[in-house]
């Protein structure tokens, strides 16, 4: 016996009826759907990792510590700041400070604000960002359906602007929505909700693509939005309904 998950619920199904239900529900989807909504990171782009990117930068200023020594510092930072308490008035205080606690972390504490502050001045020039190869033919697909697009970010404004800007990729959104728009972050129902509010359609009219559980997976459910785990390197169980390239969205419809 198989499981199948639909809008209305899970069903049991025989192996011999797969195909069909398969089919059955990918046609559900189109009738309904009219938008889709992607996460960013690691959805859309990708980036060097956050310890490559600050070793890159006090390389520059003549400090050297290991990867290893980076990822720890990060990881028990990350456990003291939340970003959605925070808006774009009070980004450059958030990373400043937050990059203040990772360096006290790495026993680095010779003009230590002044460091921070590079670090987030330096940040995208040192990230080598760029977009996925299957993004615009996704979109170009999607928009040739007849399907809106949104963005759904944990980013302040002033990042998005820079990255969607250098990238190329503002023009292909109906909507864009951060921690700004609505003074919260993913996993929090307003997020979406803002942008379904936006986009002035409902839970069931779209689908969420990202590539973490908690934010994107778990907060779109949440909402009622039928959500996709982008599973890009295979590391997640089949428990969860995931694609591993965006391209296969476009089976779909």
């Amino acid at each position: 016996m198989f499981a199948i998950c639909s809008y209305s619920g899970f069903y049991l199904i025989t192996k011999k009826n797969l195909l069909y239900s398969l089919a059955y529900y990918r046609l559900r989807i189109k009738m309904v759907l009219k938008a889709v909504l992607f996460d960013l990171g690691l959805t859309l782009i990708q980036t060097a990792s956050f310890p490559e990117i600050y070793r890159r930068i006090l390389t520059q200023f003549g400090t050297k510590v290991s990867i290893a020594h980076i990822l720890q510092a990060q990881n028990a930072t990350a456990k003291e700041y939340d970003i959605s308490k925070y808006d774009e008035s009070r980004r450059k205080k958030f990373w400043v400070d937050y990059n203040v606690s990772v360096l006290k972390k790495l026993n680095i504490e010779k003009d230590i604000v002044f460091l921070a502050t590079q670090i987030d001045e330096l940040w995208w020039d040192n990230s080598g960002v760029r977009v996925f190869p299957d993004v615009e033919p996704t979109f170009q697909g999607l928009i040739g359906k007849g399907l809106k697009l949104g963005l759904v970010s944990n980013g302040f404004k002033r990042d998005l602007d820079y990255v969607l800007g250098e990238l190329k990729l503002e023009k292909w959104f109906d909507v864009i929505v951060c921690i700004d728009s609505c003074n919260c972050a993913k996993p929090d129902n307003q997020i979406f909700f803002y942008a379904l509010d936006k986009l002035k359609i409902k839970p069931s009219e779209t689908i969420f693509v990202g590539d973490s559980v908690p934010q994107d997976y778990n907060g779109a459910l949440g909402v009622g939005i039928k959500p996709y785990l982008l599973d890009r390197e295979g590391k997640f169980p089949t428990s969860y309904d995931k694609i591993e390239k965006l391209t296969e969205l476009l089976e779909f419809f």
